[in-house]
């Protein structure tokens, strides 16, 4: 139980630190470009914890599920230099009103120029994109962490289970029977911890090559060179012909026109491989960085069917699609099991957890980057927006058409919360009821 709290700990902390650097990324561009910044909070709710350094509120709050930096003049008034319209009885024109005098009043008198909305739009898109970029920072330093200094789990050439007798792959039995033949990999010697050097001269790098030989050798003798307790040993083996299920290039197996699998006949010893931590170069990275932003964005995409799967499997039968999105409960829970399984060295649990963290990073780069207020990339997208217009108008020699009014989008951004929220309690629920697991 108490490596389970320590791996929720872990993931915890490691998540807070993540949000933490995210703002960070905002508030470094927002300060150096003269933004006044009121406030730099990690986290929502009541606030916990804070100090006033200059003009800017350092703090944390009790719900660890985000943050923020407060920013003044986040939204341009209604014109230029204008004054606020009446408030209307209208719910939506209401809200509108009350966030241009929140915001009115994050604009100190003299300070009208450290405003963020006047900005250059160049400098708005570097202080909203500054957090999703300290994401991907995190995310690759993080995973350079596990593929160059953990390493990954990989097949290696040393031998890592002998089996007893030969059973072919359409038996329906899983232990030797006294009538069943000795293995060709045990009748020749081979023991677990053995490494292949060689087979019949040719040196094997790979565990691919070693079962390349074998696959095509049956009732040939190979002569197997392997190295055990430091010592290089000639042994004899020769491969018995046996019934397996075909895979195609994929690895997925094959099936024929009756829908049956399709065997084929091939060699075998009854040998398997162990696998081994092996590091990988640093131009690993990158790709495997670009890999997992892809599998990401590939469940945004396709987020409404994946929530109805996820409703359908936390409310029914039906179980949970373990490639599916996940809660920071489900995140928690992942990071427990994983450290307190014993069975696994010390060393791959905690590069599992660098490596769970790297990916919520990854996440929290995605996510925030869709073009909906309040995320990042709504921001963003008003800036782009902004500018083009302004192009255009220049292009057409018509007058300047002045920032957007990104007031104007407050009732989409409240139903964007609305949804966020509601996504993330089903998620929740859905973690607590029917979690993913990992054993």
């Amino acid at each position: 139980m108490l490596l389970y709290i320590l791996g929720i700990l872990i993931v915890v902390i490691g998540l807070a630190v993540s949000i933490a650097l995210h703002e960070l990324g905002h508030l470094l561009p927002a300060k150096l470009f003269g933004v006044r910044v009121g406030q730099y909070m990690i986290g929502f709710g009541p606030t916990l914890w804070s100090r006033k350094r200059g003009e800017t509120e350092y703090g944390v709050k009790a719900i660890p599920l985000g943050g923020y930096i407060s920013m003044s003049g986040m939204y341009p008034p209604a014109k230029e230099g204008g004054k606020a319209r009446e408030a209307s009885t209208g719910f939506f024109q209401t809200l509108v009103q009350d966030a241009r005098e929140v915001n009115a009043g994050t604009v100190k008198t003299g300070e009208e120029e450290r405003t963020f909305y006047r900005l250059p739009i160049w400098k708005r898109i570097i202080v909203m994109a500054g957090g999703p970029f300290m994401n991907l920072v995190i995310a690759v330093v993080l995973f350079a962490v596990v593929l160059c200094g953990f390493g990954v789990q990989q097949v290696s050439t040393t031998i890592g289970a002998v089996s007893e007798c030969v059973l072919p792959a359409t038996s329906e039995r899983q232990e030797c029977a006294p009538t069943d033949a000795e293995a060709p990999g045990a009748q020749a010697g081979i023991l677990p911890g053995d490494r292949i050097v060689s087979i019949n001269g040719t040196p094997i790098d790979t565990w691919e090559q070693a079962t390349g030989f074998i696959r095509e050798s049956p009732g040939t003798a190979l002569d197997f060179v392997v190295e055990r307790d430091g010592a290089q040993l000639d042994l004899v083996a020769t491969p018995h012909l046996t019934e397996r299920y075909a895979y195609g290039e994929d690895g997925t197996a094959l099936t024929g026109a009756d829908g049956k699998p399709v065997t084929e006949e091939v060699g075998m010893l009854g040998i398997t491989a162990a696998y081994e931590m092996k590091q990988q170069p640093v131009t690993s990275v990158l790709p495997h960085v670009g890999e997992n932003i892809g599998a990401v964005v590939g469940i945004i995409v396709n987020l409404p069917q994946r929530l109805v799967d996820v409703a359908t499997a936390a409310f029914g039968p039906g179980e949970r699609d373990p490639n599916g999105p996940i809660s920071v409960v489900g995140v928690g829970r992942i990071a427990g099991e994983i450290t307190s399984i014993d069975t696994i060295p010390a060393l791959e649990r905690a590069s599992y957890l660098v490596g769970l963290v790297a990916s919520v990073n990854v996440a929290l780069l995605v996510f925030n980057l869709v073009p909906l207020m309040p995320l990042d990339g709504g921001h963003i997208a008003g800036a782009l927006w902004e500018g083009l217009r302004r192009r255009l108008a220049k292009l057409f020699k018509r007058p300047d058409p002045g920032p957007v009014d990104t007031a104007k989008l407050i009732p989409l951004t409240l139903t964007v919360v609305v949804l966020l929220g509601g996504m993330s309690a089903l998620l929740i629920y859905a973690d607590i009821v029917k979690p993913i697991s990992i054993l």
